[in-house]
C-alpha cells in the first residue's frame, strides 16, 4: 500500500509511505525557504517526481481555515479525535481512497506510529502539546484513542507570548504569539532561576497560565506588568522565563499522576516536544515506563503523522520502519567556481585538523532530516572547547548570542564528557557536561547541553570524521548547529551553499566525499 499525505498551513509538507516503511518526508521549508512555508507546488512536484506509482490512499491533514471571514475548515479540521473521513476519488486518473483525519490526530499517530513497537503495553499516553492543544490520550490495544485527558489549551502559545510580552518590538494589540520564539525562550530560561520570581513575576505568569485566549496576543492587557516591554535579556524576563517553564510542566505533570494510569509508555507530540528540558522532566518523572519523542515531534512531521493515521484506519498497525534522513537529497545545480574554491577528495584526518584549528565547516551528506534539528547531514561543524567558537558560530548564523550551540558526540566518548551517557541520536534531552572535558563552546550558562549522540550503525560518516578528531584532541565531539540561513530551513543546493560560505567568511565546504577549500585559505596541515 502506498500512502501519501499533505499536511496543508504552516510547516506545510508531504509524506509518503510504502509498503510501512517511511520513503519521504518533504518540509516546503527546506531547500532555503522561509520558515514555517506553508505547502508549496514545488513540495508536490518533488514527491510525484519520486514516487513509482500513483499512490492507493491520499490523505489531507485537517486545518483551520485562517481568512478573515471563513469559518469552513480544510479536510477534517484542526481540533478533536472524531473518526477520520474515508472515500473514494480519483487522482491522476486513477481511483484511489481519500482520506482526511483533524491535525490533533496527526500528532497522536506521528507518536504512535514512530515509536518502537511495544507489543507487551496494554495501553499507551500520548501527550500532544503544541501553540494550540495540550492533552494526554490514552490509547488502546487497538490502536485507538479510549481517553481524552484535556489539561490546558494553547500551552506552545502561551510559552510564546511571555517572549513577546518582554518584547517591545512585539506590538500591544493584533499580533499572534511568534512560532520562533519559543525556543529562544527555552534558551533564555537557562540564564533565570524560577526561585528569584517577585510576587509581580508569579502573577503575571500565573495570570499567563489562566488566560482564556491566546488569539490575538493579549499584550494590551498586561501593560501595567513588570514584564511589559521590560526587553527580553532582562533579569525580570529570564526570571519569568525559568519560572513559566517549570509551572508548565508541574501542570501537565499534575494532570498525568491525577488521570492516568503509571508503569506505561508515554509518547510525546507537538512543538512543546523540542523543549529538551521538559522531555528530560518527563524522562525522570517516574510515572511511564518509558519516554519516546519523535525528530519530528512538532508540525513537520504532520505530513507523516495523518499518511501513519490512513495506514492504521486501512490495516489495524500505526508502526513504520523509518530513517531521519528522509528529506531529498544534495542538488549540484553548479560548480564552485575554481577561481575562488578548489577541491580535494575529502580526507577524515585532514578536516580533523583543519576543525582542530579553529576552521567552521559546512558538511552535507546524503538526504536531508526530517524534523527542525540538524543532524549530521546539513549542519555546521567546528571545534567545541572555545567559548569563542560558540560566538563565532552564532554570528555566522546572524542569531542572539544568547543562543547556545549543541555538541555533536561519538558515543564512545559520553562518559568521558557527560554526566548522564544515554543515547541520543536525534538531539531531544538535555545533560549535564563534565567541567574538565573543557567543552566551552557548547556548554549552556546551567552547565547543560542538547547533544545528538551518533554510533557507526546510525552515521557512519559522521562518526568516521568524530573518530578522526577524537584521534587529534582526545574527544570525538564537535559543534554541530543547523546549515540554514537565518529564517529559512536547511540548505539543499550548490549555489545557496556558495553563496552562504562566501558571505559569511567559512572556508571550507565538505559535499560527499569532495571537500571544497577556499583558495588562498591557510593550510591547517
Amino acid at each position: 500500500m502506498l500512502v501519501v499525505a499533505f499536511k496543508p498551513g504552516h510547516d506545510g509538507a508531504v509524506a509518503a509511505i510504502g509498503d510501512r516503511t517511511l520513503l519521504y518526508s518533504l518540509e516546503s521549508e527546506k531547500d532555503s525557504r522561509p520558515r514555517y512555508t506553508p505547502l508549496l507546488p514545488a513540495t508536490l512536484l518533488d514527491i510525484a517526481e519520486r514516487l513509482d506509482a500513483v499512490p492507493d490512499v491520499v490523505a489531507l491533514g485537517g486545518w483551520a481555515d485562517l481568512r478573515p471571514n471563513r469559518v469552513a475548515p480544510i479536510g477534517a479540521g484542526y481540533e478533536g479525535v472524531q473518526e477520520p473521513t474515508v472515500t473514494t476519488s480519483r487522482f491522476f486518473g486513477k481511483e484511489v481512497r481519500f482520506f482526511s483525519s483533524t491535525h490533533e490526530r496527526s500528532h497522536i499517530y506521528m507518536a504512535l506510529g514512530m515509536a518502537p513497537r511495544d507489543d507487551t503495553a496494554q495501553q499507551r499516553t500520548v501527550l500532544v502539546w503544541e501553540g494550540d492543544v495540550g492533552a494526554f490520550y490514552l490509547v488502546g490495544p487497538d490502536h485507538r484513542v479510549i481517553r481524552t485527558v484535556p489539561v490546558m489549551t494553547a500551552p506552545g502559545a502561551r510559552y510564546s507570548f511571555l517572549f513577546g510580552l518582554a518584547d517591545p518590538t512585539f506590538p500591544a494589540t493584533g499580533a499572534k504569539p511568534r512560532l520562533n520564539d519559543a525556543g529562544k525562550l527555552m534558551a533564555l530560561a537557562a540564564f533565570g532561576d524560577a526561585r528569584d520570581a517577585s510576587p509581580d513575576i508569579r502573577h503575571v505568569v500565573e495570570r499567563i497560565l489562566k488566560q482564556d485566549s491566546m488569539y490575538p496576543a493579549p499584550k494590551s492587557e498586561y501593560q501595567d506588568s513588570v514584564l511589559y516591554n521590560a526587553g527580553v535579556q532582562s533579569p525580570e524576563c529570564k526570571t519569568a522565563a525559568a519560572l513559566l517553564t517549570e509551572r508548565l510542566f508541574e501542570t501537565f505533570a499534575r494532570a498525568a499522576r491525577e488521570h492516568l494510569p503509571a508503569g506505561g509508555p508515554l509518547y510525546i507530540s507537538g512543538g512543546c516536544g523540542l523543549n529538551c528540558d521538559w522531555n528530560s522532566q518527563w524522562a525522570e518523572l517516574g510515572h511511564f515506563s518509558s519516554v519516546f519523542v519523535a525528530p519530528c515531534t512538532n508540525d513537520s512531521g504532520s505530513a507523516l503523522g495523518t499518511a501513519i493515521d490512513a495506514l492504521t484506519t486501512f490495516t489495524g498497525d500505526p508502526h513504520i520502519e523509518w530513517s531521519v534522513y528522509s528529506g531529498l537529497d544534495f542538488v549540484t545545480d553548479t560548480t564552485p567556481d575554481p577561481a575562488r574554491w578548489r577541491s580535494v577528495p575529502l580526507d577524515d584526518d585532514a578536516l580533523a585538523a583543519a576543525l582542530a584549528s579553529g576552521r567552521v565547516v559546512a558538511w552535507v551528506q546524503g538526504r536531508w532530516e526530517i524534523g527542525p534539528r540538524a543532524l549530521g547531514n546539513r549542519s555546521l561543524l567546528a571545534e567545541p572547547f572555545g567559548a569563542a567558537t560558540r560566538d563565532r558560530l552564532n554570528a555566522v548564523k546572524q542569531r542572539e548570542d544568547y543562543r547556545p550551540i549543541a555538541p555533536v558526540c561519538r558515543v564512545e566518548d559520553l562518559a568521558t564528557v557527560f554526566h548522564e551517557d544515554f543515547e541520543d541520536p536525534h538531539m531531544l534531552y538535555f545533560r549535564r557536561v563534565r567541567a574538565a572535558s573543557g567543552l566551552r563552546a557548547v556548554t549552556h550558562v546551567d552547565g547543560s547541553a542538547r547533544v545528538q549522540t551518533v554510533r557507526d550503525s546510525g552515521n557512519p560518516r559522521l562518526h568516521r570524521l568524530l573518530t578522526a578528531f577524537a584521534a587529534r584532541t582526545g574527544v570525538g565531539a564537535l559543534c554541530n548547529t543547523s546549515l540554514n540561513f537565518n529564517g529559512e530551513g536547511f540548505i539543499n543546493r550548490m549555489s545557496d551553499l556558495t553563496l552562504y560560505c562566501e558571505s559569511r567568511g567559512i572556508d571550507d565546504m565538505v559535499v560527499g566525499e569532495t571537500w571544497y577549500r577556499r583558495v588562498g585559505a591557510p593550510d591547517a596541515l
